[in-house]
C-alpha cells in the first residue's frame, strides 16, 4: 500500500537505486511498527471515537480488520484484544471525555466502547442460544428461544426471567450466572460486539445527558460495576403481540421505526410546561372524582338501589391536584397504625360519636384510636375470628382460607386482625353517612375500597373469594329475588363459606324473624348448606355459616327453578359496568376448569401455576401458560431483590399500602411476600384478564380503567408501581389526567416506580417535576427506562373550580 502511494508515475523517470532505497526504508519501518504492536501490552483505546455515520463505522471496521485478520474467529484472538482494560488510564475505561462529545451530538452513538463488564445481556442470550446468530446493525431483535417477543408496534423487548437478562455484573460468582455454552461466546472482537455496547447500559442524567454503564441516584452518578443493579428494564413484552413470526429477520418498517424512536428518545429531555391548579370541590381533601360527581348524582332518576353511591365518572376528568388536610403529617407506621392514626390526617369525628360505644373508633388527643372492636365484636375482633375457626375447623384461616371479602366493613378491624392469621381481606364499604370509614381503614394500613352493592356487579372475577363475611353490613340480601346475595354467590368460590353475623340470626324481634325466614328460604333454594349456627358468648352475637355447593346436583333436583340458572351465554367473569342479574351460574365440573377444585393451601398456591393453566394455552408473553407464569414470578423476584430493595434508597419499613397498576400475573406482589406490605393488584380492563390467576395464588385485586379515577380516597398508598402502563394508556386518554390521579392516591413522600418506554418516561418525568416531585433514581437501556419518583408536600396556589363536584 505504501509502495503504491509513493511510486506513482509523474512523467519523470527515477533512478532504480533511489527506488530501492525508499523501498527498503519503508519496509524496515513497517516491520518495526509491527514488532511494536505485537509486543504492546494493550490495544490503542478507541472508545472515545465518535462515529456519526455508517461510512465512518465501516472505516473503523476495516482498520480493526487489517490489524487483526483473525477477528472473525474468536478463539484465535490474542489476549490484548480481549475485553480487558489492561494498563489503560481510568478515564479510558469509564469514557470520561466521551460525555462531552455526546452532549455535542445527542443522536450519535458510541459504537466502539470497550468496557470491563461481564455477564452482559448479549452473553446471557448466547448462554440460552449458543448458535450465536448474527444480527444486522439497527435491526430490532426478533423472537428467539431466549424469551424475546415483538409487539405490534415493531419494538422488541426482553423477558427478564431467571436468566437474569440485562443485568450488569462484576463477576460470575452467582450460581445462576455461569455461562454454560461455548467459551468462544465470552469473547468479543473489536468489529463484532463493540458496536452493540453503545446501546447497552445507558443511564439518563436529569439534564438529558447520558453516561455509559452508570446510574443516577439522588443526582450522583454511580458505577454499574459495583453491584448487580438491574434485570432487563423491559420486563419485556407488552401485551400487544403478533401471531406471525419473522424468523431471524426484522422488517424494514420495524428497523426504521426503531431507529426513529431511538433518535427521538436520545434527544435532550424537553421540560413540559404545565401549570397545575388546586381542586376547588365540595369534598375538599377527600375528593374522589367518580364518587363525588354531584351533578350526575343530582340527575339520577332514583336512588332506591344505592345508585348515588355508585361510580359516576365525569366525561372531562379533573387535572387539578387535591389539597392536603390542614396539619397533615407522615402516617404512623404499621403495625402501630392499626391501633391509632393522626387525627389531622383524617379529621372526622362523626363516626367516633356514633360508633364509639361499639369500639369502632375514639378520639384520643392528637390521635384517632381503634380498640379493635365492631358492631358484632365489641370486645375485640380476634376473639370473634377464633370463634368462627372453632365453629368450623374447615375454614382453616391462613391455610385453606386465604382471600376474604368483607362487605360493609366499617373501619375494617375484621380484616386488620385477620393479618394475624395470615389472611388477606378485601374490605368494602360505600362512601356514605358513615363518614370516612374506608379512609380510616386505609390510613390504618388495612386494604379497603369504596364500593357499594347496588345495581352493578362488583369489580371482581367469578369464583375467587374463599370466604365472604358480613357483620351487620346493612345489605338487604333477601329482597328482589336475592339479587345481591346472588352476586356474592358469583364471586364466592365453590366450597367457600359465607359468614353472616347480624341481628336476624339471634334476635326475636318481628322484623328480624321475618328476615331470617326469608334468608332461610333463599339460601336453601340457592343450595347453600348451613354448616354451623353458633353464638359468640363474649360478644353476645349469633353467627351463621353457609357453604356454597361444589357440584350442580342440587340445582338439578330443585322443585322450582328459583332463583333461575343463568343463561349459558352469560359470562360470570364479566364485571366492568355489568348490571346485576337475579340468577346463578353453574358450578364448573370439568377437571381442567377453574373452580372445579380448591386451590393449593397457602402459601404453596403463591408459587405454583394454577392447575387450570394448561400447556396448550399461550400466556401473556407468548410461552406456554404455566411456563409464562413461572417465568414472570422468577423475573419479579429478581427485580425486587436486585433492584427495588437495594438500589432505589426506599425505606421499606415506611411502606405499607402498595398498588401495582398493571399486575399481569401478580408476580410483583408475590415477590414482596416477605415484606410487611399488602398489594392492590389492578388489571386494566383493556388488558388480558389475568385477575383470576392473581386470586388463585392467594392475592387479590380489582379491574379498573385508568382513564377514570380509582375508587379510593386521596393519599391512600405509600407506593405505586406501573410496568409499561403509561405508554399504553396515553394512546387512549390524556396522560395529564393519569398523572393527576397518581398524585391524588399517593401519599406525600410516597414513591412511584415506573418501567416503560424511554420516550414516555421522559414525558412523564417532566410532568412529575412540574408538580415538584423529586426524581432520586432514573435508569435507561436501549429504548426502555426505569424511573423512581417521590411525591412532596407541594401544592399549587392557583385554584380551579370543578363545577360538577360542587354541591
Amino acid at each position: 500500500m505504501a509502495l503504491g502511494k509513493y511510486s506513482r508515475v509523474d512523467g519523470r523517470k527515477s533512478s532504480s537505486s533511489y527506488c530501492s532505497t525508499v523501498t527498503l526504508v519503508v519496509f524496515v519501518a513497517l516491520c518495526l511498527v509491527g514488532v511494536w504492536m505485537m509486543t504492546s501490552s494493550s490495544v490503542i483505546p478507541i472508545q472515545n471515537l465518535e462515529v456519526s455515520s455508517q461510512d465512518s463505522k465501516n472505516k473503523v471496521k476495516e482498520q480493526v480488520s487489517e490489524s487483526n485478520p483473525s477477528s472473525e474467529n474468536n478463539d484465535t484472538i490474542p489476549k490484548q484484544f480481549e475485553d480487558n482494560p489492561g494498563v489503560l488510564p481510568e478515564d479510558a475505561t469509564k469514557g470520561g471525555s466521551h460525555e462531552k462529545t455526546q452532549k455535542e451530538n445527542n443522536t450519535s452513538q458510541n459504537s466502539n466502547t470497550f468496557e470491563n463488564v461481564s455477564d452482559s445481556a448479549a452473553e446471557r442470550n448466547q448462554e440460552e442460544n449458543p448458535e450465536n446468530k448474527p444480527k444486522s446493525e439497527g435491526a430490532s431483535k426478533t423472537e428467539t428461544e431466549n424469551g424475546e417477543r415483538r409487539t405490534e408496534d415493531g419494538e422488541s423487548k426482553m423477558v427478564d426471567t431467571d436468566s437474569e437478562a440485562g443485568e450488569t455484573r462484576k463477576d460470575n460468582s452467582d450460581g445462576n450466572s455461569g455461562i454454560q455454552g461455548n467459551p468462544e461466546n465470552d469473547k468479543k472482537s473489536d468489529s463484532g460486539e463493540s458496536e452493540k455496547k453503545s446501546e447497552e447500559n445507558t443511564v439518563m442524567k436529569q439534564d438529558g445527558d447520558k453516561a455509559d454503564g452508570r446510574i443516577e441516584v439522588d443526582g450522583e452518578a454511580k458505577d454499574l460495576l459495583s453491584n448487580e443493579v438491574f434485570p432487563s428494564g423491559a420486563k419485556s413484552e407488552l401485551l400487544n403481540e403478533t401471531t406471525t413470526q419473522n424468523g431471524a429477520w426484522s422488517t424494514q418498517a420495524a428497523e426504521s421505526k426503531n431507529e426513529k424512536d431511538a433518535q427521538k428518545s436520545s434527544e435532550p429531555n424537553q421540560e413540559v410546561v404545565y401549570t397545575w391548579k388546586l381542586c376547588n370541590v365540595t369534598a375538599g381533601p377527600d375528593y374522589i372524582p367518580c364518587l363525588d360527581n354531584l351533578q350526575a348524582i343530582r340527575n339520577l332518576r332514583t336512588t332506591k338501589h344505592y345508585e348515588h353511591r355508585e361510580r359516576h365518572c365525569p366525561e372531562d376528568p379533573p387535572t387539578c391536584l387535591v389539597p392536603l388536610p390542614e396539619g397533615y403529617q407522615r402516617p404512623i407506621e404499621w403495625p402501630t397504625s392499626r391501633d391509632k392514626i393522626w387525627y389531622r390526617n383524617v379529621p372526622h369525628t362523626k363516626l367516633a360519636e356514633v360508633k364509639g360505644h361499639q369500639n369502632w373508633v375514639k378520639v384520643s388527643g392528637d390521635y384517632l384510636s381503634f380498640p379493635g372492636g365492631g358492631t358484632q365484636f365489641k370486645h375485640g375482633a380476634l376473639h370473634y375470628i377464633d370463634v368462627i375457626q372453632q365453629s368450623v375447623p374447615d375454614i382453616a384461616w391462613g391455610k385453606r382460607s386465604r382471600v376474604v371479602l368483607d362487605v360493609g366493613c366499617g373501619v375494617a378491624s375484621f380484616g386488620g386482625y385477620l393479618f394475624d392469621r395470615d389472611v388477606l381481606t378485601m374490605s368494602l364499604a360505600p362512601k356514605d353517612e358513615h363518614e370516612a370509614q374506608v379512609q380510616f381503614a386505609l390510613e390504618r394500613g388495612i386494604p379497603a375500597i369504596s364500593a357499594v352493592m347496588g345495581t352493578k356487579r362488583l369489580l371482581f372475577p367469578s369464583r375467587v373469594f374463599d370466604v365472604v363475611h358480613c357483620a351487620r353490613c346493612r345489605v338487604p340480601w333477601h329482597i328482589e329475588g336475592g339479587k345481591l346475595l346472588l352476586e356474592l354467590n358469583r364471586v364466592l368460590r365453590p366450597g367457600g363459606f359465607f359468614i353472616w353475623s347480624a341481628t336476624p340470626v339471634y334476635q326475636t324481634r318481628a322484623e328480624d324473624v321475618g328476615i331470617w325466614q326469608a334468608m332461610t328460604e333463599l339460601t336453601k333454594s340457592m343450595c347453600w348448606n348451613v354448616v354451623k349456627l353458633t353464638k359468640d358468648k363474649v360478644n353476645k352475637v349469633g353467627i351463621v355459616i353457609y357453604q356454597k355447593p361444589t357440584s350442580n346436583e342440587c340445582y338439578e333436583k330443585r322443585a322450582r327453578n328459583e332463583p333461575p340458572l343463568c343463561e349459558e351465554s352469560d359470562d360470570p367473569n364479566a364485571a366492568w359496568n355489568v348490571p346485576l342479574q337475579a340468577c346463578m351460574h353453574r358450578v364448573p365440573v370439568d377437571a381442567s376448569e377453574r373452580g372445579s377444585r380448591w386451590p393449593e393451601q397457602w402459601s404453596a398456591r403463591l408459587e405454583k401455576p394454577p392447575y387450570w393453566l394448561l400447556s396448550s394455552q399461550i400466556g401473556v408473553y407468548g410461552k406456554a401458560a404455566p411456563e409464562d407464569f413461572s417465568s414472570d414470578y422468577e423475573h419479579w423476584k429478581h427485580v425486587v431483590t436486585k433492584s427495588y430493595l437495594t438500589e432505589m434508597e426506599i425505606n421499606w419499613s415506611k411502606v405499607r399500602n402498595v398498588m401495582d397498576m398493571n399486575s399481569i400475573y401478580g408476580g410483583f406482589a408475590a415477590a414482596l411476600k416477605k415484606l410487611n406490605v399488602w398489594v392492590m393488584n389492578v388489571v386494566p380492563v383493556d388488558s388480558p384478564d389475568t385477575l383470576p390467576i392473581i386470586y388463585e395464588r392467594g392475592l387479590f385485586g380489582i379491574y379498573h380503567d385508568w382513564c377514570e379515577s380509582f375508587s379510593t380516597y386521596p393519599r391512600s398508598y405509600d407506593l405505586l408501581h406501573a410496568d409499561h402502563l403509561f405508554s399504553k394508556i396515553q394512546k387512549k386518554c390524556n396522560l395529564v389526567v393519569v398523572v393527576a390521579e397518581a398524585d391524588r392516591i399517593l401519599r406525600p413522600e410516597g414513591r412511584l416506580i415506573v418501567r416503560d418506554k424511554l420516550q414516555t418516561l421522559n414525558e412523564l418525568e417532566s410532568l412529575l417535576k412540574s408538580m415538584h416531585w423529586q426524581i432520586p433514581f432514573k435508569y435507561s437501556k436501549d429504548t426502555e427506562g426505569l424511573l423512581c419518583a417521590q411525591k412532596t408536600l407541594w401544592r399549587p396556589t392557583e385554584v380551579e373550580t370543578i363545577t360538577y363536584a360542587i354541591g
